[in-house]
């Protein structure tokens, strides 16, 4: 069989297929096995979101986000929606389809109970199992267990990941922190950690030589997806006589190695103030917003780390608020649209330069 590749340069397909709909990428990856081959590449994927979904934002002016939800509170079945609304639509309509996973993955024993991304249309569902999805193509891969920890008389409980792409060898990579717990005294070791890495060109886990800057806790609370400069980043503290020091805790998928970030004092109680790392200035630095923990009115202070290689570059951008029945921030939307929990567990959206907050009709566990 002749490949197209003998009448056409492989650039010149891959251009041409890049502004395909992922519904005709679909279809056009049982044309042959070269076409499969270069569609499932992770190179094109990442020029594929590029170059597709900045035609069609263009084009549209269309928001997308990925959701997943418990349709049963009691239960562990995981929900993946896919929401989707025309910034210039008057009516302000917002349409949500249901993701079906592949048949394996769709039962009541399946479950996600975080996800991370999009990185180049790519998301990491953390759960059982831990999984990368492409919800545009609709493919699933479940990543294999790892069996590195729990060796030396320990074992985690607790897991913190990070997901991102490493341009320089065109590999996804998925960071895992666990901490350490003895198990003959059932005591945890305060401040360490054990880190894994996966990688998906070779499908498997290594444990990392590089150790975490020692001692630093991380938060539970901050879960926004924060990929910046091809780093993960979590909301940290550390002790430093006796109080505690907010920090953020950087990992770069290129080098592999950890960043310590200073922070100034932007709360002044950790039980008092909820605060959450999050990307700005189209991903090319990272901020925090920080708000309080009670009450039905909310006010949100943004700190923002204007230059990402000077930890002295952080600055007070703005204040957005007071806003009303707001629960709990859990990302931006188009750059600029805060993202939300009320008390209900619905997602709503807040826009601070109209000062209008829409109601989403979808419910979050």
């Amino acid at each position: 069989m002749v490949s197209m590749e003998q009448y056409l340069p492989r650039e010149l397909v891959s251009n041409i297929l890049s502004r395909l709909s992922a519904k005709d990428l679909v279809t056009c990856t049982h044309v042959c096995k070269s076409w499969f081959d270069l569609i499932t590449d992770p190179y094109f994927i990442t020029n594929h979101y590029v170059v597709y979904n900045n035609l069609m934002h263009r084009q549209s002016l269309k928001e997308q986000l990925l959701v997943i939800g418990r349709p049963f509170p009691s239960g562990l079945k995981t929900n993946i929606y896919v929401l989707s609304w025309y910034i210039n639509d008057p009516k302000k309509h917002v349409s949500s389809a249901l993701l079906n996973p592949p048949y394996e993955y769709n039962s009541d024993h399946k479950y996600w109970s975080e996800v991370s991304g999009p990185c180049n249309g790519i998301y990491f569902l953390e759960g059982n199992p831990n999984v990368l999805m492409n919800p545009s193509l609709g493919h699933f891969k479940a990543l294999p267990e790892s069996h590195l920890s729990g060796s030396h008389g320990t074992y985690s409980l607790t897991e913190y990941s990070g997901f991102g792409f490493d341009p320089k060898t065109n590999n996804y990579k998925v960071v895992v922190i666990k901490d350490l717990w003895l198990r003959e005294t059932d005591e945890r070791q305060p401040g360490y950690w054990t880190v894994e890495l996966y990688n998906l060109n070779s499908n498997s886990w290594k444990k990392l030589d590089a150790a975490l800057p020692l001692s630093i806790e991380i938060w539970g609370s901050s879960r926004v997806y924060t990929y910046v400069n091809n780093c993960c980043h979590w909301w940290g503290y550390v002790d430093e006589s006796g109080r505690r020091k907010d920090v953020v805790l950087a990992f770069d998928m290129v080098n592999e190695v950890f960043r310590k970030i200073k922070v100034p004092k932007v709360r002044d109680s950790s039980e008092e103030e909820f605060a959450t790392l999050a990307p700005f200035n189209e991903s090319a630095s990272i901020g925090v917003i920080v708000y309080p923990v009670r009450g039905n009115e909310k006010r949100f202070d943004v700190w923002v780390m204007r230059d990402y290689w000077d930890e002295g570059s952080w600055i007070k951008q703005c204040s957005v608020g007071p806003l009303e029945v707001i629960e709990k921030f859990v990302g931006f939307v188009g750059g600029n649209q805060f993202l939300c929990k009320d008390s209900n567990e619905g997602l709503v959206l807040h826009e601070p330069r109209s000062h209008k907050t829409r109601d989403l009709k979808v419910y979050v566990c």
